[in-house]
C-alpha cells in the first residue's frame, strides 16, 4: 500500500479516523497503526449512524476534493509532491489567510431552528485569542504569519498543482 509514506508522518496524534468502507478499513492498515513504537488510536463511524461521516467528509471536501478534484490520483511518486503541497503551500493558505464560519450558537424556537455564527475569522486569529497559547507560541505563529505572503503562496499553489495534476503522455487526463 503506497499511502503508508504518508502515515509515517503523523506524529503525535490522537487517533486515526475512517469511514466504514473497505477502501480505508483494513488488516493491513490496522495491523500498521497497531504496531508502531507510538500506537495511534484506530476509529471508526459508529455503527448503524450514517451521519458521522457528513463531519470527515466535510473535511475531505475542504482539504483534498477542493484542491486536488475528484479523479482518482494512483500514481505513487505523487505522494511526495501532494504531501509537500498540503505541509507548505495548502495549510499556511488556509491557516493563516482564509476566514471560516464558527457556529456559536443554535436554539430551537417554536418549528424552526436558529444559528448564530461568530464573525469570520482564520485559524490564526482563533489561535491568537488571549489564554489559547502562550506568549512564546503566539510570538513563534505570529512570525510565521509575518513571513508568509498570500499571493505568492497563491502562485506556487497553483504552480504545483499543475505538475500534480498534468495530463499523462498516455492521453489519460488526471484532470
Amino acid at each position: 500500500m503506497w499511502g503508508y509514506p504518508v502515515l509515517k508522518d503523523k506524529r503525535g496524534s490522537l487517533g486515526f479516523d475512517s469511514d466504514n468502507g473497505g477502501e480505508f478499513l483494513n488488516h493491513h492498515l490496522y495491523s500498521y497503526m497497531r504496531e508502531r513504537t507510538e500506537a495511534v488510536e484506530f476509529t471508526r463511524s459508529r455503527p448503524y449512524h450514517s451521519d458521522d461521516n457528513a463531519h470527515v467528509e466535510q473535511k475531505n471536501w475542504t482539504w483534498a476534493r477542493q484542491l486536488l478534484g475528484y479523479d482518482r490520483l494512483e500514481d505513487p511518486q505523487l505522494v511526495g509532491p501532494i504531501s509537500a503541497l498540503y505541509r507548505e503551500v495548502w495549510a499556511p493558505w488556509q491557516n493563516f489567510f482564509l476566514p471560516c464560519l464558527k457556529l456559536e450558537k443554535k436554539w430551537h424556537q417554536g418549528s424552526r431552528w436558529h444559528k448564530r455564527y461568530e464573525l469570520p475569522r482564520t485559524a490564526y486569529q482563533r489561535l491568537c485569542t488571549p489564554g489559547m497559547l502562550t506568549l512564546k507560541e503566539r510570538g513563534r505563529l505570529r512570525d510565521r504569519y509575518e513571513s508568509l505572503d498570500p499571493f505568492a503562496l497563491k502562485d506556487e499553489l497553483e504552480t504545483k498543482l499543475k505538475q500534480i495534476l498534468k495530463p499523462k503522455s498516455k492521453g489519460v487526463s488526471l484532470t
